[in-house]
């Protein structure tokens, strides 16, 4: 029995220009394993790239104009595995980050193999963090799902990506603005933000803009942070 080529591994890479030209470089170094299928600078510059293409792992930059809350927006937009590229020394936004949906932590003093390697790992189903960082996050799971049971809200909350948080402060700020000058204010399309409340409704049980005010108001996601 013939046995076909393995399909590559499909790479995502957002990050500013001249780090995102070494990464391309990187991955096309360990073609065909892997392949390059997309380059972007910024998460909101992914979006409608990942809409036409479905990558296996997304590697961000944390280090250019990224947050970890960015994480969030990408994890929700694609089904691709996160893998992130820092020289930060900030383990809690790390710790973040990975509580986000990131799989890997790859450190920009680590070599070029290192990020290489796990790219592969983390398409195979893996974890690469360290050790003393999924100690501290499996902690910090633990006090989140004991908060959680506490005031079942949060657990809700906790479902809503940062665009949809983004949507839902530009509703309770003006609250009789029609959808059109809402999805202006967002650079959306008004068919996008009827997907953005249709997705809030179902995951805080509400029904209408109204209903959304007031628990917006009532749980202060009127509000930045």
């Amino acid at each position: 029995m013939v046995i076909g080529p393995t399909r590559s591994i499909q790479v995502h890479i957002v990050a500013q220009p001249l780090v995102s030209w070494g990464l391309e470089r990187l991955v096309q170094t360990a073609s065909p394993r892997l392949e390059v299928v997309g380059v972007a600078a910024t998460v909101a510059e992914s979006l409608p790239l990942l809409e036409r293409s479905t990558p296996d792992v997304a590697v961000l930059d944390l280090d250019g104009e990224q947050s970890p809350e960015a994480v969030s927006e990408l994890q929700a937009r694609t089904r691709a595995k996160i893998l992130v590229l820092t020289g930060s020394l900030d383990v809690r936004m790390l710790d973040r980050a990975v509580l986000a949906g990131v799989r890997g932590v790859v450190r920009k003093r680590e070599s070029p193999a290192t990020l290489l390697k796990a790219v592969e790992k983390i398409h195979e189903g893996e974890l690469w963090i360290d050790r003393g960082a999924t100690s501290r996050i499996f902690m910090e799971m633990a006090r989140q799902k004991a908060s959680e049971k506490s005031d079942p809200e949060k657990s809700r909350i906790s479902t809503l990506t940062m665009r949809e948080r983004e949507t839902i402060m530009a509703l309770a700020s003006d609250a009789s603005a029609p959808g059109k000058v809402i999805a202006g204010r967002l650079c959306i399309s008004e068919h996008t933000l009827r997907n953005h409340l249709t997705s809030i409704y179902s995951k805080l049980g509400l029904s209408n803009r109204l209903d959304l005010y007031a628990y917006a108001s009532k749980h202060s996601l009127n509000k930045p942070g």
